[in-house]
């Protein structure tokens, strides 16, 4: 099956966490945003699944994934949907719902990291809402990070017994993900990010084996994943690091 990839384009955004997957997994897909508007990609394509009349069950907004007839919608539930034929999730049920239940744990982690340089509106420029970013970073950074990141790291000794990630005895999507954070994180928040993974140690080691497998080696290395920038979910803006 070649997959199709529906998430806007310049940006990784929680479109990364699903190429990740798409890539590690070996899957063939097609990047739709990076097509030719003239060949029937591009912003067009998106718009038109958006607010198509002809599209029975429509997704809210991007990203979402084309398999054949199904078109699914929300980062966790794409994850979900490719775990098994990735073989990027556990085979039992149990296991199945621990990595959507972790998946879910970071989409949360995830918007609190957003609503940092955004935490008024998303409909406002980050320069109309500095002093509120200030104040809500200063309790992100001094609250919420220690409480995710330490929670990441107790599953992650909790499961060492078993496998080299938070589920299982081998990597899957969630391990993909939250690399994917991390390095988000130390893109964002150079300085407060090396201080709280510096008691961390097995998410900086879960870091470095996922950036370390040779499908996402060769992805980083192609050229093909984006550049973290000020237009997207993780952005660096220096007054706001501690």
């Amino acid at each position: 099956m070649i997959y199709e990839l529906y998430y806007w384009p310049g940006i990784q955004g929680r479109g990364e966490f699903v190429r990740l997957a798409l890539e590690d997994g070996g899957a063939d897909y097609v990047d739709v945003a990076l097509v030719p508007e003239e060949q029937g990609g591009g912003v067009p394509a998106i718009q038109r699944y958006l607010d198509g009349d002809d599209i029975k069950r429509p997704p809210f907004a991007p990203p979402f994934l084309k398999a054949g007839r199904q078109l699914i919608g929300q980062t966790p539930n794409i994850l979900l949907f490719l775990g098994g034929r990735l073989d990027l999730a556990p085979r039992d049920s149990a296991g199945r719902l621990w990595a959507h239940q972790l998946q879910l744990t970071l989409a949360d982690f995830i918007v609190e990291i957003h609503d940092t340089h955004h935490p008024i509106g998303s409909g406002l420029y980050y320069e109309q809402q500095k002093p509120a970013a200030q104040r809500r970073t200063r309790d992100f950074l001094a609250n919420r990070v220690p409480k995710f990141l330490g929670y990441f790291e107790r599953v992650l000794e909790r499961n060492a017994t078993d496998g080299p990630g938070m589920v299982g005895n081998r990597v899957t999507y969630v391990d993909l993900s939250m690399a994917q954070v991390i390095a988000g994180l130390r893109y964002a928040f150079p300085n407060a990010s090396r201080e709280a993974l510096r008691t961390r140690p097995r998410l900086r080691t879960l870091h470095d084996a996922v950036f370390a497998r040779p499908r996402i080696k060769r992805y980083v290395a192609s050229g093909r994943r984006l550049a973290f920038n000020n237009d997207d979910l993780f952005r660096r803006y220096p007054e706001l690091d501690a």
